[in-house]
């Protein structure tokens, strides 16, 4: 487990230095003049020019690169004497438009994204696999008919029109919520829970229905296996068979989809945020965009992909434990 261990945080670094430089290569390299993107839309000439030798856009490429991949990892100066920004590590970049480190502008924005990503996966993993299960135990069914129509019909709609319905329907017809805000979970947990309350509908609605039918095809393909036979021919309860043994070993492809979905909604999830108007990760990305903020969006990116990276190596991990059949 441990050399496991050990070759997967190789492969991990040298997937995140390939990453480094794609991302150098693309906000970097490819723009005409990538101090106009940093700089952002309003800025002066001579804003321009500064930022321009701030960020050593005047220096070989090679000079640029390790400036770039060593302010990530142990942070940086933007410019040179009095008028020099300091960008500590991990320093993702220095937003021109805020005036701020992008770093520090992510840690601010995280704690709402983190909130929305972790209570709507709890919804969604409760609705998938219970849906899944169920109709998997009666294959065939009109319950089976039912929730495989549902999870169909739910994976159709796009989350901002089950958003804007949402917030049309409780909020402003019947009045059982407030319109989202969010609050800190330390400060209050109700309104914590009950401002978020309905994006993770919506958020959960979308993924429940992928994670229904994918534990269904899991559950209907290990419930045959000749062990859950052997089980239950052993007199085992239905339910100790179904849990232990059925859903255990079936977890493996939704552990997989499940790192990806929740790396990628950790960095924020843009349309769900800017609807219901939480200051997260991906409202801060959207604004980027609007901004012409390089610095905001290459940050993002990077956060983006730390995420999945990690959560799929915390996938690889946990297979062992849901499923006793891998071993390292």
């Amino acid at each position: 487990m441990i050399i496991y261990l050990g070759r997967r945080l190789i492969g991990v670094a040298g997937i995140l230095l390939a990453i480094c430089a794609i991302t150098f290569t693309i906000f970097y390299l490819l723009p005409n003049d990538p101090a106009a993107a940093a700089c952002g839309k309003t800025c002066s000439p001579e804003r321009l020019a500064a930022v321009k030798v701030a960020m050593g856009l005047d220096q070989p490429i090679w000079s640029q690169f390790g400036s770039y991949l060593g302010g990530i990892f142990a942070g940086r100066d933007y410019g040179s004497g009095p008028s020099a920004v300091h960008c500590g590590f991990p320093c993702l970049g220095y937003s021109y438009e805020y005036g701020l480190p992008v770093w520090d502008l992510l840690t601010d924005r995280l704690p709402v994204s983190i909130s929305l990503a972790f209570g709507a996966a709890v919804l969604w993993l409760g609705l998938g696999l219970g849906a899944g299960v169920t109709s998997a135990l009666r294959k065939g069914s009109v319950t089976d008919r039912i929730l495989t129509v549902l999870s169909v019909g739910a994976a159709s709609l796009p989350v901002y029109f089950t958003s804007i319905m949402l917030i049309w329907g409780v909020v402003r017809s019947a009045g059982l919520l407030p319109y989202p805000s969010y609050h800190a979970l330390t400060e209050d947990p109700f309104g914590w829970a009950s401002n978020l309350l309905l994006p993770w509908i919506a958020l959960a609605l979308l993924y429940a229905a992928t994670y229904a039918r994918q534990s269904r095809n899991s559950m209907i393909e290990t419930m045959a296996e000749p062990y859950i036979r052997t089980a239950r021919a052993k007199g085992l309860p239905a339910l100790t068979v179904t849990v232990k043994h059925g859903l255990r070993s079936g977890m493996t492809p939704i552990l997989t989809i499940f790192g990806i979905d929740l790396g990628g909604l950790l960095a924020g999830a843009v349309i769900t945020e800017s609807i219901f108007g939480l200051p997260g990760v991906g409202r801060l990305f959207y604004d980027g965009l609007i901004r012409s903020d390089q610095p905001v969006i290459l940050g993002v990116t990077l956060l983006a992909a730390f995420f999945i990276v990690a959560a799929n190596l915390l996938v690889d991990l946990l297979y062992a434990v849901v499923d006793p059949r891998v071993r390292y």
